[in-house]
């Protein structure tokens, strides 16, 4: 099978922010001519209301059962008028642990940014935190300004404050590059410009803290080089697409979620190469999943004969 014709996965609980990515991820499945698969997963809980005759209360499990039934049946209906093939199914098991493995055969997973807590809403929340960092597939997260902000109906460009455009962070490493050529498939697929971010320490934020004198001016001048690297090797694969590098002072955290409200998408690998170059990766991907103010894309590393000849730079 195609990649681009395996499922969309999208976890739902019935809250609001689930609906904002279940929306979203219908449009994706649409968009890639994919079909969308949509999941709930619950565990029954170990309660027991305990009386002086030591007698113990059963959980009602067909009432569960009934309601996630109800709900992704109402998932699926919501998205009915954008003509995608989907499929609606409930999963017992933990909800992390059954989101990665459906991760194995689908080329996207989709979540909302926090759930509604209670049973049903384990699905997101902890689950959109702890899925990405050991999903097979890409992991789309939704923010949740974007179950009220972001109907079926909407297109993204109607956005206030809205420029087209694809955004990645890149540190030089493996999983950067991963993400990389991700985002850039994507961002040809979607017409639009792709902006490789990388951000460099500053001087007023660093000072206090780094071991020995650093003469900033040079270490900007090899991350600007290790960034135009980056971004010669994607042009070189992908010569029609419209790809810049932008370096930024400071936090990637606040680099990319800024560019999160402005981008259709932005884009980060699961984890970097610890010190400075780690700063983009690992952390970061959880601090934007986190604050993103837009979708958001975790990539995880994956084999590509791309990669064979992607630049040895650490920035």
């Amino acid at each position: 099978m195609n990649a681009r014709e395996a499922e969309i996965v999208v976890g739902v609980d019935g809250s609001e922010q689930s609906l904002g990515a279940l929306h979203w991820a219908a449009r994706e499945a649409r968009r890639r001519g994919a079909p969308l698969h949509v999941v709930t997963a619950y565990t029954v809980p170990m309660i027991g209301g305990s009386t002086f005759d030591v007698g113990y209360a059963a959980f009602d499990d067909a009432a569960m059962n009934r309601a996630v039934a109800d709900l992704v049946a109402d998932a699926k209906r919501r998205v009915a008028e954008l003509d995608v093939a989907v499929r609606a199914t409930v999963e017992a098991g933990d909800p992390s642990g059954v989101l990665v493995e459906l991760s194995r055969d689908a080329q996207l997973l989709v979540l909302g940014s926090r759930g509604r807590g209670g049973f049903i809403g384990r699905l997101l929340g902890s689950v959109s935190t702890a899925v990405p960092a050991h999903s097979h597939c890409p992991v789309g997260i939704i923010p949740l300004q974007w179950g009220t902000d972001y109907r079926v109906g909407e297109d993204v460009g109607r956005r206030s404050a809205f420029v087209s455009g694809v955004t990645v962070g890149s540190d030089g490493s493996g999983h950067a590059s991963s993400a990389m050529l991700w985002a850039a498939d994507e961002a040809e697929q979607l017409g639009v410009p792709l902006t490789v971010v990388c951000a460099a320490p500053s001087e007023a934020g660093s000072s206090v803290w780094l071991p020995s004198p650093v003469d900033f001016d040079d270490l900007r001048g090899e991350v600007r080089a290790a960034l135009d690297a980056c971004v010669d090797w994607l042009r070189g694969h992908f010569p029609g697409l419209e790809i810049t590098g932008e370096l930024v002072d400071g936090s990637p955290i606040e680099a990319l979620v800024a560019r999160s409200a402005q981008n259709q998408l932005v884009v980060t690998g699961t984890r970097g190469r610890g010190g400075f170059a780690g700063m983009l990766l690992g952390s970061t991907s959880q601090g934007v999943l986190h604050n993103c103010a837009g979708p958001a894309v975790i990539v995880p590393r994956f084999e590509d004969p791309r990669l064979s000849d992607r630049p040895d730079v650490a920035v």
